[in-house]
């Protein structure tokens, strides 16, 4: 027996009427040499599809995730039913999890163990039975007690080694359920005050716990990409992963150089980034990996963790994502949950629908900006003193210092520049988009 009273989702085209179906996601429909769900990649996120249920600092659950069981171990069950149904249903081929999100922690490690080894073969039987895939795996190294100080970063030893252990278990699960990805999300990875904190030896062992558990998932044949989530802040008020830029000075600083960065949409606000900006650090830096795909209220300072539907956010994210060749392991999670008061199971689907056609959407109108060529022609223009005289000369390390004196003092002053027409960049785009 079905738990969502809803068929398939269909596509039927932008003009469609029918709330329950896609206007711009056609999962099979070849876009640029390969499906569109290949370019997309989307996953359903446990933590918030599963197990959110609606509340807030003012108030308990709106929405109730039971699906009519009771029993703790049961209700994993009925929701590990009811995310195998919902991803069938909505053509999502990934999801991904936390430890604690597809299995209840128990009184010890040995006995949550246990019942992640219970859940861990529960989801591979309903993988070999859909065909469905995990693109990443984590540990909830934040929600209990024990974490109020951080985990890697816990002034207490006994912390950082309860971490290290409950990530060694996530990891081995994570490879059983054939995951491409392992993400580090640092919930409470740095700093209320400063009057209390040793941040060189937090950051170091920050350092040492990606190390010591990265280098265990490759002994035991993990083959897919660790990602470093950033976050600015919230729970925390300084966290040592505020951006994508701290991140990758962080990995270089610390020599751990086979680490990608997993970007989301509502952290880099929260930074006071764009989105394309995180995407695009990455990109140049080589570490882009993954995406959490969600949006922010800009007038709440908090993360929102909304289903994306800022259609510009999508085509520039996008965007990024097609000029750093796709993705690899990596796919778009929607780390996202339906607002307090949409709390009933068709609530899940719009939600769904509303993120994914955005970023179909985002995909198509992102290969036409390419393929239009303003935006590159432009840039190449902008920047083409670069690529002979002086400026090649700068870029192959041949002119010294003596020579960028000689150039300026022959020019005098500089006299000329080029506008950058971001006006008329912006009206570009909007043309391609909407013309």
């Amino acid at each position: 027996m079905d738990i969502f009273p809803i068929g398939k989702i269909a596509y039927e085209g932008s003009r469609s009427a029918n709330p329950l179906s896609f206007k711009y996601y056609n999962p099979d429909e070849p876009i640029a040499g390969k499906p569109m769900r290949e370019h997309l990649k989307f996953a359903l996120s446990w933590w918030h599809t599963m197990c959110g249920g609606g509340t807030d600092m003012f108030g308990t659950d709106t929405a109730d995730k039971r699906f009519g069981a009771t029993e703790p171990l049961d209700i994993a069950r009925r929701k590990a039913q009811a995310a195998f149904e919902l991803m069938e249903k909505l053509s999502v081929d990934y999801f991904c999890f936390h430890d604690r999100d597809i299995a209840p922690e128990q009184g010890s490690l040995a006995e949550s163990n246990k019942t992640l080894d219970v859940m861990t073969e529960e989801l591979a039987s309903l993988m070999k039975a859909t065909g469905k895939k995990c693109l990443w795996g984590t540990a909830n190294c934040f929600s209990n007690p024990r974490y109020m100080h951080g985990a890697g970063t816990a002034p207490n030893a006994d912390v950082f080694a309860f971490a290290a252990a409950q990530i060694k278990k996530a990891i081995e699960i994570t490879v059983k359920l054939g995951g491409s990805g392992y993400v580090y999300w640092g919930g409470r990875e740095g700093y209320e005050t400063l009057l209390n904190t040793d941040m060189g030896l937090e950051q170091d062992n920050l350092a040492r716990l990606l190390k010591i558990t990265s280098e265990y998932g490759r002994s035991i044949g993990f083959k897919g990409d660790y990602y470093i989530e950033p976050k600015p802040k919230e729970p925390t008020k300084h966290q040592y992963d505020f951006d994508a830029a701290t991140v990758i000075g962080f990995l270089r600083h610390y020599g751990l150089d086979e680490f990608k960065l997993n970007i989301e949409a509502n952290h880099a606000t929260l930074a006071g980034h764009t989105f394309q900006h995180e995407l695009r650090t990455a990109r140049v830096a080589g570490m882009f990996g993954s995406i959490d795909a969600n949006q922010g209220d800009m007038l709440l300072g908090w993360d929102t963790d909304q289903f994306p539907t800022n259609v510009y956010d999508a085509v520039y994210c996008m965007y990024e994502v097609l000029k750093a060749g796709g993705f690899t392991n990596g796919g778009l999670n929607f780390d996202s949950k339906q607002r307090r008061g949409s709390y009933t199971h068709e609530d899940i689907f719009h939600a769904y629908i509303a993120g994914m056609d955005t970023f179909a959407f985002g995909l198509r109108a992102a290969l036409r900006l390419i393929e239009d060529g303003r935006i590159d022609g432009f840039t190449r223009k902008r920047y083409e003193s670069w690529s002979g005289g002086i400026g090649k000369d700068i870029i192959s390390g041949k002119a010294t210092i003596e020579d960028l004196e000689r150039h300026a003092l022959a020019m005098g002053d500089v006299t000329t520049n080029t506008s950058g027409r971001q006006e008329y960049l912006e009206a570009a785009v909007n043309q391609v988009l909407w013309g």
